[in-house]
């Protein structure tokens, strides 16, 4: 049985397909990772014939099926609409992450996806990641505040705004960055962590 690994906000901008894709990225190096791009954008979608290292399958209607599927991981990516299948996708996932910029408004977005998720019941299951965060900032801070009432986990690895983790996508992830590939690799232990 895979692990499924959903990636999902109502909000978009929020660097879920980045993220995505980069822990994708990191997890294939030692399993079989596939990236379901639920997004009808289909961003990741895009890619599929430039990725070697994992599997990218666009959007399907057959949720049922997926726990079917061949991989030791599979990372969902969801787009900020999907709110008639996202609670099936909360139900079956084994870890739900949250990307979330720390800004007011992504505060007032989360709050809607974590609304969710608690209504099904997988707040244990769910980690907030803070992505694409500016250096010397306190909005992080007020927004750990605003996240208390929840008591979601939240990761204490944070993903830079690095120009990185852009080009990301078409350099095959962030290996030539040192600081971007330690913070990936740093969050993708909590994932592990989180998982077992």
């Amino acid at each position: 049985m895979p692990k499924i690994i959903l990636i999902t906000h109502q909000k978009g901008g929020v660097g879920k397909s980045t993220l995505t894709f980069n822990l994708a990225q990191n997890f294939a190096t030692n399993s079989r990772v596939a990236v379901l791009d639920f997004d009808l954008q289909g961003s990741l979608s895009q890619l599929e014939e430039l990725v070697t290292d994992f599997k990218i399958i666009p959007y399907q209607d057959k949720l049922e099926s997926i726990s079917e599927l061949k991989y030791d991981f599979i990372f969902i990516d969801t787009p900020p609409y999907l709110s008639n299948h996202l609670a099936k996708l909360i139900s079956i996932s084994d870890l739900i992450i949250v990307p979330t910029k720390a800004g007011i408004l992504d505060l007032l977005a989360i709050k809607s996806t974590l609304t969710i998720i608690e209504q099904e019941q997988r707040t244990a299951d769910t980690l907030v990641v803070f992505n694409m965060t500016k250096p010397n900032t306190t909005l992080t801070l007020d927004i750990l505040i605003g996240l208390e009432e929840y008591k979601v986990k939240i990761a204490t690895t944070h993903i830079s705004d690095l120009v990185a983790f852009t080009r990301s996508v078409l350099l095959k992830g962030v290996s030539n960055d040192k600081n971007a590939q330690n913070q990936i690799d740093q969050l993708t232990a909590e994932v592990l962590t989180k998982l077992i």
